[in-house]
């Protein structure tokens, strides 16, 4: 089975990808991402303590905003209607990791990876806005798509080499 890209046209133009002809199938996408942070942070967040406010209840709900827009961030994504998006948050002591979680779903005629993708990015820079004031050497690493299901090519899971999920 070839592999092309479907966004380009036989010239070689970018163009919206014509979805008219495709079935309505259940849609599913989860993707997450990590923020690594000080310790100091770390803590500050956890005893919301931070003067913007509740940093993760933010940052969900920035999260959550840029899942239902994200047609308007990335040009060629069709815009959709989301049913469900959630947007949870794993907290690493240890690591002074902070792992964000984002599953959405939707019935239609394309996918839902990118409003994954970039719920969580929109999460993990609403943390990094919220506490640059304490420390401006946050990382955000490991974002990606963990799952999908739905449409022609059905369920893909982000596998690692022993055949487990990824772990960030």
């Amino acid at each position: 089975m070839e592999n092309k890209l479907s966004h380009f046209d036989g010239e070689g133009n970018a163009h919206m990808v014509d979805v008219s002809g495709k079935q309505i199938t259940q849609r599913t996408a989860t993707a997450r991402g990590k923020i690594i942070v000080s310790s100091r942070i770390l803590e500050a967040i956890t005893n919301k303590e931070i003067e913007k406010g509740d940093v993760l209840s933010v940052a969900r709900l920035a999260g959550i905003m840029a899942v239902k827009r994200t047609w308007e961030f990335i040009p060629l994504c069709h815009p959709l209607m989301i049913q469900k998006c959630s947007l949870d948050f794993e907290i690493e002591k240890e690591r002074s990791a902070i792992t964000a979680i984002c599953q959405v779903k939707t019935e239609g005629k394309t996918g839902v990876e990118m409003e994954a993708l970039t719920g969580v990015q929109i999460a993990l820079l609403t943390i990094y806005d919220m506490c640059k004031a304490l420390d401006k050497s946050m990382v955000m690493t490991d974002i990606r798509l963990e799952e999908k299901t739905g449409g022609k090519s059905g369920v893909f899971l982000n596998r690692d080499a022993s055949g487990g999920l990824m772990d960030a």
